[in-house]
């Protein structure tokens, strides 16, 4: 039998890292119904009525609330969303995003 030698090849395999998640924020105001933040938080974030009450007031109280965490597009387009649907019903309700650490 004839000698055979057989070269292998390795394949390098890329690392590919998650996108960095982004918070969306709500900003508490003194002007905007609760209702209709718990409308907002449900029809764009698709939160229960309980975990929109929980959010909603959770605002209320200490100023801002966390209520969700996404990539950073998903994030801004769900952000802006939000705020964009307040002004068209004239409040000043908004949204925010910022890195989560």
């Amino acid at each position: 039998m004839a000698d055979t030698t057989v070269e292998r090849k390795t394949r390098v395999k890329p690392k590919v890292e998650r996108p960095k998640l982004y918070k969306v924020l709500l900003l508490n105001d003194d002007y905007t119904p609760r209702e209709f933040v718990v409308m907002v938080l449900r029809a764009v974030f698709r939160l229960s009525d309980s975990q929109a009450e929980t959010v909603m007031m959770t605002a209320h109280q200490k100023g801002s609330c966390v209520v969700s965490v996404y990539p950073r597009d998903v994030a801004e387009t769900k952000a802006s969303e939000a705020t964009d649907l307040a002004k068209e019903h004239g409040y000043p309700l908004l949204f925010s995003t910022e890195p989560e650490e």
